[in-house]
């Protein structure tokens, strides 16, 4: 299985830090943001990574290199302009592949995240072991965490491991998911296209399973943020 990190934000509500340094390359307790996703995505067998980028791209793909050091060997999708998350998958689908692939921010913090878990979750089997018809085969499998204080009202709804745009709790998307390539099928490279009225309408047709993280997970978007997460644990001297 292959992985794709979105890293082409401009990361306007982090500046000025982001004026001289995309947001992915922002360090917590002492690591870039994005690769704390790539080491943990390498930890669970996953090392083919593909990383779209746009705002001082070139500064990320300098940074990172081709991933040796990191155990992984990256590949990069360049945009002129960010195409938002569904473009940036559509515009990088030539690196993805045919197969079920790994998505996730760049810019989300969670060192504990166990991307094995994604591995068998698209299946093509019913438990019996039998083939599921094609439009019956999830497309997209997505993880959910508790509300954080900055998105109250939440994303979607979890019922015996569907996703639902209606129904309580709301829930946030966690920016991490597996994904069919068939689902980007309609949006031609280089289009800007966000990935949220996708998956609400492939949601609506029942065809979007998802589960809950209940590990550490922060959506890194303030500098204030940024600061918490670096401060020393409580107890400890700086």
């Amino acid at each position: 299985m292959k992985a794709m990190i979105f890293a082409a934000g401009r990361g306007e509500r982090m500046r000025p830090l982001t004026d001289t340094c995309p947001k992915p390359l922002l360090k917590v307790r002492g690591r870039p943001l994005i690769v704390w996703q790539i080491l943990s995505l390498v930890r669970a067998g996953i090392t083919e990574i593909v990383i779209n980028h746009a705002h001082l791209g070139q500064m990320i793909e300098d940074t990172l290199g081709d991933g040796s050091r990191y155990g992984a060997k990256l590949f990069y999708s360049p945009e002129k302009t960010a195409l938002e998350t569904a473009g940036g998958i559509a515009q990088a689908r030539h690196l993805l592949g045919e197969e079920p692939f790994i998505a996730v921010s760049g810019d989300i913090w969670c060192p504990h995240f166990d991307y094995s878990e994604l591995l068998t979750v698209l299946e093509d089997e019913d438990p019996w072991g039998n083939p599921l018809p094609q439009d019956k085969r999830d497309l997209a499998w997505l993880f959910l965490v508790k509300n954080p204080p900055f998105h109250p009202e939440g994303d979607f709804a979890l019922n015996n491991f569907a996703i639902a745009n209606e129904g309580q709790p709301k829930l946030t998307f966690a920016n991490i998911g597996v994904y069919r390539p068939e689902m980007f099928d309609g949006i031609a490279p280089g289009s800007h296209a966000k990935l949220g009225p996708l998956l609400r309408q492939y949601a609506d047709q029942g065809r979007i399973g998802g589960d809950v993280y209940r590990g550490d997970w922060h959506n890194v978007g303030t500098i204030e943020q940024l600061e918490a997460l670096n401060l020393p644990p409580q107890g400890t001297r700086p």
